[in-house]
């Protein structure tokens, strides 16, 4: 019945440890030797997102930027591209300045940023991505294109912040959480469920015959463009309850189980 599989990264494929476990390879395996597209469709660059690709064996486009762009692993052609407007980027720039926030923005796949501090050095860390510092931002960078902007804050001044920008930056944008302390924004088409929508259409397969699978608040398009929406048992409550299943969690191989239960039949009904 499905066709295609969409698989969020971090919380969900792989576990606490960072890591694809050995039996959450398998199952992948073994979807696609059952004729499957198995995705991913994350938040991360697509440098840092080809990386774990590369590793489970995967040689298909793949989502990256919460839905900016979509990209093949095999010769990195651009499927689907969608850039954060100009105007929304001169604004963010100049508001994050004139509030001290922590803005970093990603040109030509490298990671940006005007000041060196813990918060980048974190999140370097977290997604082994290298960094640049670029103190003239606003001549060097704001000009250029961008798929994704990350403000880096405390989760609740987040949430307090979200409404500001979106009526600060308008319809142009699309801007969600992708952890609690993450702010991402991107343009309003880069969405994972657009991405996710646009894949589909890729492979000749209707949305309803695509799973999603997905562990926090900027899954939620994409769970809810799919035939069948899967969340993590370590997924956020809000993403559970608009879910059509949830699995076990990423450090129970939930991917794999949803991935025996839906595609591999091999999960038995107590």
């Amino acid at each position: 019945m499905y066709k295609l599989i969409a698989i969020d990264i971090d919380d969900t494929l792989i576990n606490d440890d960072k890591e694809v476990t050995p039996a959450t390879q398998t199952a992948l395996e073994q979807a696609v030797a059952a004729g499957v597209v198995v995705t991913l469709a994350t938040g991360r660059a697509y440098a840092s997102a080809q990386a774990i690709a590369r590793q489970t064996g995967l040689n298909v486009p793949i989502i990256t930027y919460q839905g900016a762009l979509v990209k093949n692993l095999l010769d990195e052609e651009v499927l689907y591209e969608r850039y954060v407007p100009q105007d929304a980027v001169r604004k963010l720039f100049q508001y994050c300045v004139e509030h001290d926030l922590h803005l970093q923005t990603y040109i030509d796949d490298k990671l940006y940023a005007r000041e060196e501090n813990q918060k980048l050095i974190d999140y370097s860390t977290l997604n082994g991505t290298q960094y640049y510092i670029e103190p003239d931002w606003e001549e060097k960078l704001v000009p250029q294109k961008t798929p994704k902007m990350l403000i880096i804050d405390d989760p609740a001044f987040l949430d307090e912040l979200s409404p500001i920008l979106r009526s600060l930056l308008g319809d142009s944008v699309h801007i969600t959480k992708s952890k609690p302390h993450f702010l991402e924004i991107m343009h309003h088409e880069g969405t994972k469920g657009l991405a996710l929508e646009f894949l589909a259409a890729h492979f000749g397969c209707d949305p309803s015959e695509t799973i999603a699978v997905g562990d926090s608040w900027n899954d939620h398009e994409m769970l809810e463009a799919a035939g069948l929406g899967v969340a993590m048992a370590n997924a956020i409550p809000a993403l559970k309850e608009i879910a059509d299943f949830v699995t076990l969690s990423n450090n129970e191989d939930g991917v794999k189980y949803a991935i025996d239960k839906f595609i591999l039949g091999a999960v038995q009904e107590a």
